[in-house]
């Protein structure tokens, strides 16, 4: 597995981004606007196109409280994926890590690399920037 992590500090409490992060609805805020197409979603799943590349439809496959958002496919993706948020209260503040696992050959690790990397990066930063 290929794994892809990016970790952001937030000055909120756990619960805050944790309630944010369980809703997929609230998912697409976090994305990339000009490479993601196609969004649909509900509270337990989304499906969109990342441009030029693969369609992915996504759900929530477990919530720990306050600790732990695990995402797995909700249908067959071309490649097995799995995307974690990670929380831990730090005083009065938040750790986020979101780490992307993909079982990638050698061609889709050529093509889709850099972007799940720049899309690790981009939900990160873009859940700091609203609750910041």
């Amino acid at each position: 597995m290929t794994t892809f992590e990016s970790k952001v500090t937030i000055p909120q409490p756990v619960n805050k981004i944790f309630d944010f992060l369980a809703d997929m609805n609230n998912h697409q805020k976090l994305m990339p606007g000009d490479d993601i197409q196609h969004w649909k979603s509900s509270y337990d799943e989304a499906s969109f196109n990342i441009k030029n590349t693969i369609n992915l439809s996504l759900k929530i496959e477990g919530r720990d409280q306050n600790r732990e958002i695990k995402i797995v496919p909700a249908e067959k993706p071309p490649f097995d994926l799995q995307l974690i948020w990670t929380l831990l209260p730090v005083n009065d503040h938040t750790e986020v890590v979101f780490t992307i696992s993909a079982d990638l050959n050698m061609m889709m690790k050529m093509v889709v690399s850099g972007q799940l990397k720049k899309l690790a990066e981009h939900e990160t930063n873009s859940l700091n920037l609203l609750f910041s």
